[in-house]
């Protein structure tokens, strides 16, 4: 069967302009979930809906490698990682990661987070305005590396931040912006580097089970350990993905502000421990907000899907971002309304912010939990540990720009320490 086409000749210049949209508006264009285009001079088949998730997620059906451009897979994962593995090597890897994600381990990292966070609401409080997001990822930074036993001075910390941002914020772009991360990722990976030989060399302990402990020590199927350069990679993959959950932290702040009818349930959901509300929240900041906007892959083995075949080689593009707006999923997708999930809970393949499918046996995000669980925290801090103003700025996200932010990066106005309400006597 013959799929429709893009009408253009190529069509990268229409996926920078569209971005987060280029999938999906095609698709509505088209009346399909798929079509065909060219992206870089390279044919791609591009597929949007909850189908389309379960068919693309399918165990051992696509490979990673080979579908991403090499700045953005040298940004976000590069080579020689789990992402890029297929088949039993790529299963083993996944265990070491999936090890690490017990929900003691990520509860730490939250209670880390929190108390970075409260440590900097004084230093907030004598700053008159402040950035959210630059001053989340600086949180994070020191919170994960605390976590995965990685030792930071705070010269370092600022350091690390900044070349964690600069990864994050250029893997989308093409540019200077690219450029920039791509210099600092350099600069990152030899710090990288140089931790693991310290631990392999006896000079450096980090604790067991953490992260750096478990990646340096870490043996593939034959008994080897990792490549130096694989354990670094390997390290900067659990560190850089959590710095970038300071973009989810402020889309949660930004719908705090502009939704305060659930802002005052939030509050006493925290105050309550009431779970579903806060679940329900966080969720809908995933699926509503743009994050990811689509994942890449290349056909292992042949199959037929709409009637259309998918050769082995064949490149595929899944819209992360369309699907968690696809009308035939969600009532009103382009409206933010958390209670859709408090008699919903999330499925294999909606929403799909980080991947669908198996987080162990397939190639969904394992850090997913540890983002519900650090945004969640950061939800509570922001309902019930301060109290701060939003004063006029630029909140517009530009759904061109990957990774989409509001363009003030969220500036917050005399912080000032919550006080407990005393009961009256």
């Amino acid at each position: 069967m013959r799929i429709p086409r893009d009408r253009s000749f190529d069509a990268s210049l229409a996926m920078l302009m569209d971005g987060y949209r280029f999938i999906g508006r095609r698709c509505r264009r088209y009346a399909t979930d798929i079509f065909e285009t060219r992206l870089m001079l390279r044919r791609a088949v591009c597929i949007m809906g909850g189908e389309a998730a379960r068919v693309f997620y399918e165990r051992d059906r696509f490979t990673r490698r080979g579908a991403l451009p090499v700045t953005t897979l040298k940004l976000l994962q590069d080579r020689g990682s789990v992402q890029t593995l297929d088949g039993a090597a790529h299963r083993r890897r996944k265990e070491m990661f999936l090890s690490l994600m017990a929900p003691d381990a990520v509860e730490r990292l939250a209670m880390l987070m929190a108390r970075e966070w409260r440590a900097r609401i004084p230093v907030w409080e004598r700053g008159g305005e402040i950035v959210l997001l630059p001053e989340v990822q600086d949180i994070l930074c020191r919170a994960v590396c605390a976590w995965a036993g990685v030792p930071l001075d705070d010269t370092e910390a600022r350091m690390r931040t900044r070349e964690f941002a600069a990864m994050i914020d250029g893997a989308g772009a093409v540019g200077p912006r690219n450029w920039r991360g791509m210099l600092l990722r350099a600069r990152t990976e030899r710090w990288a580097r140089a931790i693991v030989q310290a631990v392999r060399a006896g000079r450096l302990d980090p604790p067991p089970g953490s992260a750096l402990a478990v990646i340096a020590s870490h043996r593939d199927d034959e008994g080897r350990p990792l490549d130096v350069a694989v354990a670094a990679v390997e390290l900067l993959n659990v560190l850089r993905p959590t710095v970038a959950v300071a973009l989810y932290i402020v889309f949660a702040a930004l719908a705090l502000h502009q939704h305060p009818g659930w802002a005052a349930r939030v509050r006493a959901a925290v105050q309550t421990g009431e779970d579903a509300e806060l679940e329900a929240f966080v969720q809908e900041v995933r699926r509503f907000y743009p994050f990811f906007p689509a994942v890449g892959g290349r056909v292992l083995r042949e199959f037929t899907w709409h009637e259309h075949r998918f050769a082995p080689g064949a490149w595929v593009i899944l819209d992360l971002h369309g699907t968690n707006h696809d009308p035939r999923l969600w009532d009103e997708p382009q409206t933010f309304r958390p209670e859709r999930f408090l008699n919903r809970r999330p499925g294999a393949c909606d929403p799909v912010p980080q991947g669908a499918g198996s987080h162990a046996k397939g190639h969904r995000c394992p850090g997913e939990w540890i983002t519900i669980a650090l945004m969640k925290e950061a939800l509570g801090l922001l309902a019930t540990a301060m109290r701060y103003d939003v004063p006029e700025q630029d909140l517009r996200i530009v759904m061109s720009r990957m990774p989409a932010v509001p363009r003030s990066r969220f500036v917050l106005r005399n912080v000032r320490t919550s006080v407990p309400a005393v009961p009256a006597a």
